[in-house]
């Protein structure tokens, strides 16, 4: 039986994939092709669904405990003004032309009002966070390379399945990798780096409260 398409292309047995671009995905949203607000983000100009669910699970589904960690690390917010910042909840960060992801959360610098007519893009990033559980290796590879690439200085994995925050830093943009990766568990809390040398502090009880294992 012959490779599929993917396995052929990755072993150089057929034609490279054209990539999609920013702009492409944006016309196709436009367009109504893709609909707004689709679990679908552009990675490396390959169309990618988003998975949100628990391990064990089909990827179509939204894990009610992702759901739940979500929630409570949206309460950061309240935290962001006085430091010029601000959080968008899965919302489009536009990295490069060919990749266009959208992170579970993104503390941004600005005021909402500065993105009024563009996505924020690397020089906008303070933090990246995805919340993984079944999306974990993804999250520690593919997604990790796009943001290490791009410059993203800090990116934040709330890994469920271990219930701990991985802090990856000091980023290698020619490279896709980070040089420092922290892990954070249970009674410990990170420190943020936010603008002008100030933090912010993390507790990991903040993602995960009172969760059973």
């Amino acid at each position: 039986m012959g490779s599929g398409l993917i396995e052929q292309v990755a072993s150089g047995e057929a034609p490279p994939l054209v990539p999609i671009t920013v702009e492409q995905l944006h016309r196709m949203l436009e367009k109504g092709i893709i609909r707004d607000g689709d679990p679908i983000e552009l990675l490396e100009g390959l169309l990618v669904r988003k998975n949100r669910a628990a391990a064990g699970e089909g990827e179509m589904t939204h894990g009610a405990l992702h759901a739940q960690v979500l929630t409570r690390l949206v309460r950061l917010d309240r935290a962001l003004d006085p430091f010029g910042c601000h959080l968008r909840v899965q919302l489009p960060v536009t990295l490069s032309a060919l990749s266009e992801p959208e992170p579970d959360l993104t503390i941004v610098k600005g005021s909402l009002e500065s993105f009024a007519e563009r996505h924020p893009g690397p020089q906008d990033v303070l933090v990246l966070v995805e919340v993984a559980d079944s999306s974990l290796d993804y999250d520690r590879g593919a997604k990790l390379r796009v943001y290490a690439f791009a410059g993203v200085p800090v990116y934040l994995i709330v890994n469920i399945r271990e219930r701990q925050i991985e802090c990856y830093e000091e980023p290698l943009p020619g490279q896709g990798r980070y040089q420092r990766r922290t892990d954070y568990r249970k009674g410990e809390t990170l420190s943020l780096p936010l603008a002008a040398g100030r933090t912010l502090p993390m507790a990991v009880d903040d993602a995960f409260g009172s969760a059973p294992r």
